[in-house]
């Protein structure tokens, strides 16, 4: 099939800048009209293209660029573009057809034509054909060397690029709701496109060159990536509805690299954790003057958050002391049991400091010099939306946290932790003292946890039980592993990812929690070590060596190199 390759690449990218320019629906839909204007045809006035024909047509000049340039490593790009197609086509060809259209409103009906998707599909399909002909190499690694001023240019551009992409993807599709209901098949589909282009840029070797790059100048990446992440709320996305979404995203990110310690470095499953972010809440809450609080104490936030730190942390060392004895499946019902003897303490309010079911209301907001946290702020000109004090609040703590738990991680006693994974038996053999070490890897991810719960409590204004019960330990759990267990930058990917989901998928209604859930799936199939693993776990899920590739392709292209 080598010989027509680029023959065919040519013919799908002609085709997918044709799918771009042709209706994609021949009638109004049962909910409205379908986004983009998806009933004209653009042949007469191309650059009117816009959302997902633009990303459609976008990929198409990419796949006649990539046909002819001199890049690397060509079929591995083109193949990924045709993904990007196929997934953007049939995505919105399915949705449209879903919608109560049928097979009529993506073909003819009424005298009316509209073949965009079904020819965005044959497209995708072509293209993906075409690369895979061209034959699939490990991805490019590039060694370019750059002086510290260039590098740190391209840095900034690069993580300027993330922002932007980071808001497109917030805000892809619009906020749903019944006045927007097809927003969750077009995020869907942006995700697609996003998908589609960023393996083709990993697959020229601009994304590893990029990590390598940042990995040598970390400290100023660090810098750098802190000042994207505060500047989100100048974006597109910076509306009260996602500065309360991005917040909330915080607090749970923070709370799973917490749990990260736990069951990333030390190895040790953890099916209660929530129960810790629900101990630094209440006791935050009781400290802070909250209107059902017995105590009666008004505490400054950062004298209240400490304690509720402690607290959680003692209780962190109490429910880790059981590994001492149990090991396995034995304690993750230990710390199982924990988890349900908070929820129901605090359902019954034992201690009289939950207030029940009643919750703790009224728990008062943050402020700094009079001015609230729940407020909107006004920088010059620029009006910023309410919330946006708690994001930045946040921002920072997750910085702290990531910071603390890089330092763990990578000094001695995290080096103990990951000998007790990796064989417990084995690191008590070397010295280690396990006992001690899996109390305080309890112990300082309960802290952290506590610290978190500390924050929720003042942000939400409230405290209920209802917000820590099991499900939410699941999910965290589900954040870590997805994200890449012992990996930093993995834990606030998975519990963005986690947290974003949902939102995004809400206009699905019945068919949103099988969605999130088959994707899910598919993610650990097909990425069993976590979409940003650490590199032993790596090695060890996916057979993939330092930079990331698979050792079999290595292998196969190492043969290629030695019959040549």
């Amino acid at each position: 099939m080598k010989p027509f390759a680029r023959p065919l690449a040519v013919v799908g990218g002609v085709l997918l800048i044709v799918a771009a320019l042709l209706p994609w629906v021949t009638f109004s839909l049962n909910s409205g009209n379908y986004p983009d204007r998806a009933t004209l045809q653009y042949f007469d006035a191309p650059f009117g293209v816009t959302g997902f024909r633009w990303h459609i047509l976008l990929l198409g000049v990419l796949v006649l660029i990539a046909t002819f340039a001199p890049i690397p490593n060509k079929g591995r790009v083109i193949r990924s573009l045709g993904w990007g197609g196929l997934a953007v086509a049939l995505i919105n060809s399915v949705f449209i057809v879903a919608e109560g259209g049928g097979l009529g409103a993506i073909t003819a009906a009424d005298g009316s034509s509209a073949f965009g998707g079904v020819v965005g599909v044959v497209a995708g399909i072509a293209v993906i054909l075409a690369g895979t002909g061209l034959g699939i190499e490990p991805p490019t690694k590039w060694k370019l060397t750059l002086s510290t001023p260039l590098a740190y240019l391209v840095l900034l551009v690069t993580f300027a690029a993330v922002l932007v992409a980071v808001s497109a993807t917030l805000t892809a599709g619009g906020q749903g709701g019944p006045a927007n209901p097809y927003a969750g098949g077009l995020f869907l589909s942006f995700l697609g496109f996003a998908a589609g282009l960023l393996t083709a840029l990993n697959g020229v070797g601009l994304v590893g060159w990029i990590s390598e790059l940042s990995e040598k100048h970390r400290i100023f990446s660090v810098v750098v990536l802190l000042a994207c992440a505060l500047l989100l709320p100048f974006t597109g996305a910076g509306s009260e509805y996602w500065m309360t979404v991005a917040a909330n995203i915080g607090i749970y990110a923070a709370t799973a690299i917490g749990l990260n310690i736990v069951v990333g470095l030390a190895g040790l499953l953890d099916l209660g954790y929530v129960a810790f972010m629900g101990i630094g809440a209440v006791v935050a809450a009781n400290l802070s003057g909250a209107a059902a609080s017995k105590i009666g104490l008004d505490l400054p936030f950062p004298v209240a958050a400490v304690i509720a730190a402690i607290i959680a942390g003692i209780f962190g060392a109490i429910v880790g002391s059981p590994t001492l004895r149990v090991r396995g499946d034995y304690l993750a019902i230990v710390t199982l049991a924990f988890g349900e003897i908070f929820t129901r303490s605090a359902q019954n309010n034992i201690g009289g400091l939950t207030n029940g079911a009643n919750a703790i209301p009224g728990v008062p907001p943050l402020d700094l010099f009079g001015k609230e946290f729940n407020q909107s702020l006004s920088i010059g000109s620029v009006q910023l939306p309410a919330g946006v004090l708690y994001y930045v609040l946040i921002v920072l703590l997750v910085a702290g946290v990531m910071a603390i738990f890089a330092n763990l991680k990578f000094s001695r006693i995290g080096r103990a932790w990951i000998a007790i994974r990796e064989d417990e038996d084995a690191a008590r053999a070397m010295g280690i003292k396990t006992g001690k070490a899996k109390i305080l890897a309890f112990l300082v991810g309960a802290t952290l946890a506590g610290l978190a719960g500390a924050v929720f409590a003042h942000k939400n204004g409230t405290v209920s039980y209802e917000s820590f019960k099991f499900l939410e330990s699941v999910t965290l759990l589900a954040a870590v592993i997805l994200g890449g267990m012992g990996s930093i930058p993995g834990a606030v990917l998975g519990a963005s990812l986690l947290f974003v989901l949902p939102e995004k998928l809400r206009e699905f209604s019945d068919y949103r929690l099988m969605i999130f859930g088959l994707a899910l799936v598919l993610i650990m199939r097909f990425r069993p070590q976590g979409l940003v693993p650490d590199r032993h776990r790596r090695a060890e899920l996916a057979d993939e060596d330092v930079g990331g590739v698979p050792v079999d392709e290595v292998h196969e292209h190492d043969t290629k190199g030695a019959k040549a």
